[in-house]
């Protein structure tokens, strides 16, 4: 038979032995100080990824570490030839190891891709590495384009193309506008897998002009942008609605290859109105349920971990209420070559015979080849003993000096795996692995196991002895396994003893001696009994436990098979169980449990709670004070206290408190020392060295707190070495080349005996050096001086006083003092992003350069001056901006458009700030400009009025004219419609003519740049303006003066109709004779048209009512359209507007009568209208 021993993969950790009876191969860990003097071949223990692509900001890292004895020696290919690492300057091998690191800073990283492979050879063997491809990532910027704008009816579909540049890795591809906020995406809207934007159907709100597709180049964290792409959408003829139809993939059927283990990615997105809705099913079988996620509204299906099962004919369905359209993706699955058992490390003794196999699968089936030491196994030297059968290697009647490590490699089209399998050839003597005289415990009546673990070369065979006499034989009761382990089915205390077990080979023997102690088991002899107890009383339960004297009992009780409520209602005993004050909430099952370190046992009782009989009122009070303290069992640390209760005055004892007097460090302090049951009587109390006790105890009941017992007789303990240290250890630098070593001292309680002081040790972490240290007495710190900056400490503080030292002290860490950074980020770029937001990006500064705890980078810019300005003005206020953390870029808000800036970039410790990087100037494209910064009105005439403005205050950009509205305002605060007038640059007065006289306008005025106009400056003016009257907001029918003018008018027509009437009936010559022969009654005449008065009844022309007093033949006084009155006029002065565009001026000016016909204008009612009313 061969006997196949192995060893796991790196050999260190563990070694796979067999056992001389063993039949199939088993692994016993190996304690690692038996590897030192054993040899081994090289194994490979890290290796870089085989694709690896590598940052041309960064070195480039090429892992290859093995082990082995003697250490193994490095070598490396590339591209299948001797690489010559000493003669490249700029790479170097890390000494003991073979990791490359390559500096291609200021060199053209291209000429370091390739692929390479990494040996690793001692005198027994070699080992190799994978091919390890090796290449540069790329973000290429995209390729210059001009997008055309699309214009498209509503209702149609729609595909806006991405194409990203072909970067390495492949960039991440997102939309947003150009206010970087990402596009919704929705049932309607999708982003396929290639980057393209998909519309099943346009709607009006898809027209913008900032379709933006970005790609992001994950190893460069660069991010591309394509040239924004407008979309319009008319709606003048839209498409009207339509049965769904596949826009990607095309046509009725698709195909898709995916590697076994990959993620299946499958998408269909359909066009049509309604948006169809889209479903996914496997033809002849169901989705793989737990591996299966639809994303993008059910458009993608993704499959993780892909097997041969997965493959098949899927089928995706685009549906709306017109109808469905329907594709299908026949999916293949493919698969680079798989582990199916890959060879494993060999030990063989000289003369044996072993075997390495490499199974693999993969589709197409790979093709497997070996190796031996790195060379294919067809060109190696000859070994009789080395026979090849396909994926086996067979290894017959080893000898001593044939160790070598064999390489397997199985390749199809997709892929290749190889992996390094030892074979070392070995001659030792049995080891015993299990450690000696361990000792095993069991519970009777079950079973057992000692463990022996043993390793050598031949395979060491098992034997094992009790009581170092009887030989134990493989048989009822006992069992002997493969792995040398000894079983006892049914342990008895009569099987407790000493066992020795020995192993044997040809070159030795070794024994090792164990314990088995075979325990009493755990019972419970009084079970908890079923209780009935009335609401408000106490229920109580026993649990009476016997278990082997050498085990440490613990009790739990349980409530419902859950922990007890957190009450304090209830009190749990050594062996008991009590509830006070019982409440409905309380009934149910109550365990006890009983637990050892080897078994347990448990017994169940239920509590019933029933109504409360009514008793007399009870009176209750606070218990009396306990009595006759007495000492008892004393002993260095420890004494017990009994005392008799007093009186409880009918409320149940729920606990005694105890307390203690220090005499020694604080006399007359009482201090509460522990708490025990209302149903104990004494108390073991544990004690602290040099302390002279007295203590008292007190009772307490529902009620309150007894007053306390009298003292016991004093307690005196003596003095001891400290049992604790101080606590809170800390170290801080505080200043550059110090540490701060800081605790929280021991109290006098604490220090167990006088001459307390401090052995305060540090050393730095790390570094092999020894423990510094210095004793300190009545102190909490100490400060450690000439240290180097900002480095890791170990630090220890222990406690020790006359009598010794205290406990080996924790050790804690903490850093020496930080100093200022010496290094300036460096590659300092700015991004500008738009006229306001600005991006910038650095290098970050080395670790070791910032010289303390990296805190962020601060970012310092000022604006030098506009673009349209001239250097050297008024000095501009810095800003300062705190990237936490660290950080390679942040961001600038708040900037000036149209302006150059000057940055600088300082990195931040706890200490302070480093030196600034260089400076970095950028400019700010233009923007919108401000508001003009003033606008008012100068020479107002009849119909026109001249406005005047200042430029506005901020440019932001080079000015392109002027905007400016205006539009007449009537007595309602009614707009009338807006003109509008384009002014060029350089004028700041216009006169607008042909407008209306006595008219308020309104007026609003903008700057604007070719980013558009900015903000407006607004105000108001008349025409015509009168300085005699009061403000336009002024009602003038309440002034004093006005009322008077009419009460003098109506006055003086009063007096004029009695002056008519006297003269009338003086008598006059009325010549209407004739019209009285024609009209009976004068009163019905009519009015002439000209002057208003009635056919020759006066008799002069002074009678003749005052010209323009048409009075309507209605009687009443008809109002003109334009019901003016002074209310409308403001008090004098030229008007102008403030900062914020509002006018703050008056008006002034005589009002005109207007043009237009008589009654028809807008003037107020003067004093002659107001008379002919009354006429």
């Amino acid at each position: 038979m061969d006997r196949n021993r192995k060893w796991v993969p790196g050999f260190g950790p563990a070694l796979l032995i067999l056992l001389s009876h063993m039949t199939s191969a088993l692994e016993v860990p190996l304690d690692p100080k038996v590897l030192e003097g054993l040899p081994q071949p090289p194994t490979i223990t890290q290796q870089s990824p085989k694709d690896y692509i590598f940052d041309p900001r960064e070195n480039i890292v090429i892992h290859c570490e093995a082990k082995g004895k003697p250490h193994p020696s490095f070598s490396w290919t590339r591209n299948g030839t001797h690489f010559d690492v000493e003669k490249d300057s700029k790479v170097l091998m890390k000494p003991g190891s073979g990791t490359l690191v390559i500096d291609i800073s200021g060199e053209k990283a291209e000429a370091y891709e390739g692929t390479y492979q990494c040996t690793a050879h001692n005198e027994h063997g070699t080992a190799v590495s994978n091919r390890i491809v090796i290449r540069q990532s790329r973000s290429p910027l995209w390729s210059k384009e001009r997008n055309e704008a699309i214009v498209v009816q509503m209702g149609v579909s729609l595909v806006l193309q991405c194409r990203p540049p072909a970067g390495l890795p492949p960039p991440v591809i997102f939309w947003m506008d150009n206010n970087f906020q990402k596009l919704p995406l929705d049932q309607r809207v999708s982003q396929a897998l290639n980057g393209d934007l998909y519309f099943s159907n346009v709607l009006p709100e898809d027209s913008r002009q900032d379709y933006i597709c970005y790609a992001r180049f994950p190893h460069t964290q660069t991010i591309q942008q394509k040239q924004p792409i407008s979309v319009t959408v008319l709606d003048n003829s839209p498409e009207g609605e339509h049965r769904p139809r596949f826009m990607m993939p095309l046509g009725a059927s698709s195909t898709k290859m995916v590697l076994r283990g990959e993620t299946l990615e499958l998408e269909c997105i359909a066009a049509g109105l309604p948006t169809p809705d889209i479903s996914w099913q496997k033809d002849g079988g169901e989705l793989p349920s737990g591996r299966t996620t639809f994303q993008h509204f059910q458009k993608t299906l993704k499959i993780s971990d892909v097997n041969e099962d997965d493959a098949g004919n899927y089928r995706c369905t685009a549906t709306n209420k017109l109808g469905t359209a329907e594709h299908i993706i026949k999916v293949n699955v493919k698969a680079a070559p798989f582990w199916v058992s890959a060879p494993r490390n060999l030990i063989l003794a000289p003369n044996e015979t072993g075997s390495l196999t490499c199974r693999v699968s993969g589709e197409p089936k790979p093709k497997i080849t070996w190796f031996v030491n790195g060379v294919l196994i067809e060109n190696a030297p000859e070994d009789r003993a080395r026979k090849v059968d396909d994926d086996t290697v067979i290894l017959s009647n080893v000898q001593s000096g044939s160790s070598a490590v064999y390489q397997c490699n199985a390749s199809n089209e997709f892929g290749y795996l190889m992996a390094n399998a030892f074979v070392n050839v070995l001659a030792e003597a049995p080891r015993v692995l299990t450690p000696p005289n361990r000792v095993y415990q069991v519970i009777a009546n079950n079973p057992a196991l000692l463990h022996c673990a043993s390793f050598g070369s031949p395979i060491p065979t098992i034997t094992w002895f009790k009581d170092s006499q009887t030989s134990i034989k493989d048989g009822d009761p006992y069992v002997i396994h493969v792995n040398g382990t000894l079983e006892i089915h049914v342990a008895q205390p009569l099987n407790s003893g000493k066992y020795t077990c020995i192993a044997t080979n040809n070159l030795g023997i070794k024994e090792n001696h164990v314990f088995l102690e075979v325990k009493e088991p755990t019972r419970i002899l009084k079970q908890p009994e079923y209780r009935v107890v009335q609401r408000g009383m106490s229920a109580a339960f026993e649990c009476k436990v016997k278990h082997d004297p050498s085990l440490i009992p613990t009790m739990t009780w349980l409530k419902d098979n859950g922990e007890l409520p957190d009450d304090e209602r209830f009190l749990v005993d050594t062996d008991s169980l009590t509830i006070k004050d019982v409440t409905d909430r309380d009934e149910g099952t109550y365990t006890c449990v009983m637990n050892t370190t080897l078994d347990q046992d448990s017994a169940s009782a239920m509590l019933t709670v029933v109504e409360a009989t009514p008793t007399p009122a009870i009176v209750y009070e606070k218990p009396d004070p306990p009595t006759d303290l007495e000492l008892t069992d004393q002993t260095e640390r420890s004494v017990r206290l009994t005392w008799i209760p007093g009186d409880e005055h009918n409320s149940p004892t729920q606990q005694f408190l105890i307390q203690y007097e220090d005499l020694l460090h604080e006399p007359g302090v009482w201090i509460n020392l522990t708490e025990v049951a209302g149903t104990s009587t004494t108390a073991q109390l544990n004690l602290s060295p040099y302390v002279y006790y007295s203590f008292r105890v007190m009772a307490l009941n529902s009620v309150g707190l007894s007053e306390p017992s009298q003292s016991s007789s004093q307690y005196r303990t003596n003095p001891a070495a400290p049992d604790d240290n101080p606590t809170d250890v800390r170290g801080e630098g505080t200043e550059p080349g110090n540490l701060v070593i800081s605790w929280t001292p021991l109290t006098g309680f604490q220090s167990n005996g006088p001459g307390l002081e401090y052995k305060v040790q540090w050393r730095q972490k790390d570094v092999d050096e020894d423990w510094s240290s210095k004793t300190v007495a009545n102190a909490s710190r100490f400060v450690v001086s000439g240290t180097p900056t900002y480095v890791l400490y170990e630090i220890k503080v222990q406690a020790l006083n006359d009598y010794g030292n205290g406990p080996d002290a924790e050790v804690v860490t903490g850093y020496s003092g930080e100093d200022l950074p010496l290094s300036a980020p460096d590659s300092v770029q700015i991004m500008v992003h738009n006229s306001t937001l600005a991006e910038v990006h650095w290098e970050p500064v080395s670790l070791p350069s910032v010289r303390g705890k990296l805190q962020g980078y601060k970012v310092y810019y000022r604006r030098e001056h506009g673009l349209h300005e001239t250097a050297g003005g008024a000095e501009q206020q810095e800003h300062v901006l705190t990237f936490s953390g660290n950080r390679s870029e942040g961001r600038l808000p708040g900037l000036e458009p149209y302006s150059i800036y000057n940055v600088s970039i300082r990195v931040l410790n706890n200490k302070g700030e480093g030196p600034p990087s260089p400076s970095k100037r950028f400019d700010t494209p233009e923007g919108v400009p401000g508001p003009p910064s003033f606008l008012k009105v100068v020479k107002p005439g009849l119909d026109s009025l001249t406005l005047e403005w200042g430029p506005p205050m901020k440019n932001n950009g080079r000015l392109a004219g002027y905007i400016l509205k205006y539009q007449p305002v009537n007595k309602t605060n009614e707009l009338g419609p807006v003109k509008v007038m384009t002014l060029p640059a350089n004028e700041t007065t216009f006169t607008l003519d042909s407008l209306n006289s006595s008219m308020l306008y309104k007026f609003y005025l903008s700057a604007k740049t070719i980013k558009g106009p900015g903000p407006t400056i607004t105000g108001e003016a008349f025409t015509v303006m009168d300085t005699t009257v009061p403000s336009r907001q002024v009602d003038i029918a309440t002034q004093g003066w006005f009322i008077g003018l009419m009460c003098a008018i109506a006055l003086l027509i009063l007096v004029l109709l009695i002056v008519c009437f006297i003269k009338r009936n003086k008598g006059g010559k009325y010549p209407v004779k004739e019209k009285e022969d024609a009209h009976q009654d004068p009163e019905i005449q009519p009015m002439k048209e000209d002057d208003g008065t009635f056919g020759e009844y006066s008799d002069t022309e002074d009678h003749k009512p005052l010209k323009g007093s048409r009075t309507p033949s209605n009687g009443t006084v008809r109002r003109d359209e334009s019901d003016d009155s002074l209310v409308d006029y403001g008090e004098g002065g030229d008007g102008q507007f403030n900062e914020d565009g509002s006018f703050i001026g008056q008006y002034s000016g005589k009002k005109e009568k207007d043009t237009h016909e008589g009654n028809e204008s807008s003037e107020a009612p003067s004093p002659v209208n107001a008379m002919n009313s009354f006429v």
